[in-house]
């Protein structure tokens, strides 16, 4: 019997994170899920996350601790006003102030050592680039890029 390729899914909880860790069980992976308690105003999505672990049944879930509310600059993390019903126009003209400052790099680089550390060579990770919202950090050659620096960053990589 071939044993299971290892994979790294970040999950927010969310539709993106679900769709994308139920894909990676569908094609064979352990999963290793992997979300974060950011200083995000509420607690729902890390509830969720927790619930799509068992649900889908992951070989673990680590919830790390990185307090974004101390480098500030986002609605998400700090003393901003939340918009709402933001229409088209608006969501296309400019990077929103519930965009958290580096965020998705921060958990790439997080999902990258502990690949490294389980034994893991594919991250996933549910960003939608056709409704990105303006969020630099969900765009394809934000992921191109990445997945190059993961590349020369690692043991694996070098290898």
């Amino acid at each position: 019997m071939e044993t299971p390729r290892k994979a790294i899914v970040l999950s927010s909880g969310g539709l993106d994170s679900t769709t994308v860790m139920a894909i990676a069980k569908s094609e064979g992976y352990d999963i290793y899920s992997l979300s974060f308690s950011y200083g995000q105003r509420h607690s729902a999505e890390l509830d969720a996350a927790n619930r799509v672990a068992d649900t889908i049944g992951v070989k673990k879930h680590l919830v790390i601790n990185v307090d974004m509310r101390l480098i500030g600059g986002s609605a998400l993390t700090d003393d901003i006003a939340v918009p709402k019903d933001r229409n088209e126009s608006d969501m296309a003209g400019e990077i929103p102030v519930t965009y958290v400052p580096a965020r998705n790099t921060i958990f790439l680089s997080y999902a990258l050592g502990w690949a490294e550390a389980v034994g893991a060579p594919d991250i996933f990770i549910g960003v939608n680039a056709v409704d990105y919202s303006g969020y630099p950090d969900c765009r394809h050659e934000f992921i191109a890029a990445f997945e190059a620096l993961a590349n020369l960053d690692t043991k694996a990589g070098v290898e």
